[in-house]
């Protein structure tokens, strides 16, 4: 194995960063859209709405610990860059290991939160479709 540098576990920082960017986005878009449901659904108690709002619960949820893991990331790829520093290779490794997969299983909530996502506009879509066939 080659030895572990100070550049690599700082590659991960700018990818990282950005990440988390689109993650609070999508963070800020959900607190608006929640939001407004409640504005709507103080107003009218429809059936429709309490499935939206579950959705969106759900996905909150799931953009919570896509944070929550990509934040780890890189917490611990700070802390891989430390040991780098005070020669401590062994567990540098190890510790950027266990950063990549916490980077992982953020993408992957990302994924499954995309589906969600999609699947909620999907069904948003096919109401339009439907209410247009029948006029």
């Amino acid at each position: 194995m080659e030895e572990l540098t100070l550049t690599t576990p700082a590659l991960l920082f700018s990818a990282i960063s950005l990440i988390m960017l689109a993650y609070t986005n999508r963070f800020l878009a959900y607190a608006a859209v929640i939001r407004n449901l409640h504005d709507i659904f103080l107003q009218k108690k429809d059936d429709t709405l309490i499935e939206q709002i579950r959705n969106l619960k759900l996905r909150l949820n799931l953009t919570r610990w896509m944070q929550i893991f990509g934040i780890s990331s890189l917490l611990l790829c700070v802390l891989t860059m430390f040991l780098i520093y005070v020669e401590q290779q062994l567990a540098a490794v190890w510790i950027f290991g266990i950063a990549l997969v916490l980077l992982i299983i953020s993408l992957g909530l990302l994924i499954r939160e995309i589906q969600i996502s999609t699947r909620a506009l999907g069904l948003h879509l096919k109401d339009i479709e439907d209410h247009l066939d029948q006029s």
